[in-house]
């Protein structure tokens, strides 16, 4: 028996016959009747009152006690009264993940977790604190997308605290707990007309950045952080290897979004302009810190530097160079004009000449090909003009239709 039922109304006695027997103790009367007392697992005791009238739940409770020790499930009911922040502090300074991904999650959790919750013991949480926790991050303006990654932390979290057996379950697993929906908003891709004029009003040296982007489906820090020597003209491949990323605003080289190095096909078009670029501005040596802002130092040769001969920072050059070319081209600023809509360019061409799915997901070094059918399926042709253009080749009255995105299945 790990533990056993104290009586503090009534304790027992030797009487002068020495006979055993039962007589009320000086708290007769007065708080809880009954205390169940157990040894936990490591070898403190530990206990919980009852009042009177409920020696029953008293036993069912050291059973039950007892029943998770001998499964090995035990939680001691007391290491839940550690607070959300307290709890958080520890998780976070336990995670081993790139440093722009601990940063997006610290501050996740400090600003939208904690301010929240953080005062909440861990075993006080339940699936409705979490509904209402949710509709406040709503209030607030946070978007669908951001909802959600910060409550995919927080459930991360706080699985991580049930396998510590700290809580007995993760309240955000709870089916009443849903997730908030993304908005369903189709992207819309830049036409031919679009992207030259964005081109057109960038300072001359920052041009091939479009050709990369749209040509080549390169991101925005992958462009900046191209070198001269993973850029293959005899063999017609450029190949990411590398990206500028900015954590906590100071810049680093790293390993392209999910570690995904890739080969893209260089067209003649795009590797024109580049040589013309490397000829008129000889590539610059830049060395910054490797994934982290203290990491080893690593130089490479750069295609595209600011007048100061300084690696590219997004932010300023979003700032400075690229929304008044949008300006000055008539295109809206916006969070869907970035540079990130050259890609959708790019993958509106591909798909509308009907590359696969499989081919555009590698291009454009996507985690798998189901999340890109997912953002771009409304952009393929539709079955209808295949049908038609299939048929014309075939009787020889077909005109060839050009690749590009007006041509692709635009948004319903």
């Amino acid at each position: 028996m790990a533990g056993h039922i104290q009586d503090r109304w009534y304790k027992t006695e030797t009487g002068p016959d020495g006979k055993s027997r039962r007589v009320k103790t000086d708290r007769h009367g007065t708080g809880s009747r009954y205390r169940a007392r157990y040894v936990g697992p490591d070898g403190s005791e530990r206990s919980k009152s009852f009042p009177d009238r409920q020696k029953r739940q008293a036993d069912q409770w050291l059973a039950q006690i007892e029943a998770d020790m001998a499964r090995g499930q035990f939680i001691d009911p007391n290491a839940g009264r550690i607070t959300v922040k307290q709890f958080a502090e520890k998780w976070l300074a336990s995670l081993t993940m790139d440093p722009l991904s601990y940063v997006t999650t610290e501050q996740r959790v400090r600003l939208h977790v904690v301010p929240h919750l953080g005062m909440r013991p861990l075993a006080s949480l339940r699936p409705s604190d979490l509904r209402e926790w949710l509709v406040k991050l709503a209030e607030g303006g946070l978007s669908a997308a951001s909802q959600r990654g910060v409550f995919a932390n927080l459930g991360t979290m706080l699985t991580a605290a049930v396998e510590d057996r700290l809580i007995p379950n993760n309240p955000c697993r709870s089916t009443s707990v849903k997730a908030p929906k993304l908005d369903t908003r189709r992207i819309t891709p830049w036409l031919l007309d679009q992207v030259l004029s964005v081109r057109k009003a960038l300072p001359e040296s920052y041009r091939p950045l479009v050709d990369l982007a749209a040509g080549c489906g390169l991101r925005q820090g992958e462009t900046f952080g191209l070198a001269v020597d993973q850029v293959d003209f005899i063999e017609g491949t450029v190949h990411v290897v590398r990206q500028i990323r900015l954590i906590r605003n100071r810049p680093v080289f790293s390993p392209p979004k999910g570690g995904k190095t890739r080969p893209v096909p260089l067209p003649e078009t795009v590797a024109r302009e580049l040589r013309t670029h490397i000829t008129a501005h000889p590539p610059v040596s830049i060395t910054l810190p490797w994934v982290r802002v203290d990491g080893p130092p690593v130089t490479a040769n750069l295609l595209f530097v600011d007048a100061k001969r300084r690696h590219l920072h997004r932010n300023e050059f979003n700032r400075t160079v690229w929304r008044p070319a949008l300006t000055s081209a008539g295109v809206p600023l916006g969070r869907d004009n970035g540079m990130h809509a050259l890609r959708h360019f790019y993958a509106s061409v591909l798909l509308d000449a009907g590359e696969s799915i499989k081919a555009l997901s590698a291009y454009l070094g996507h985690h798998d090909p189901g999340f890109t059918l997912r953002t771009y399926t409304h952009l393929m042709p539709s079955s209808e003009k295949r049908t038609k253009e299939a048929v014309d080749r075939v009787f020889g009255g077909g005109p060839d239709a050009a690749d590009g995105p007006t041509t692709a299945q635009g948004p319903e």
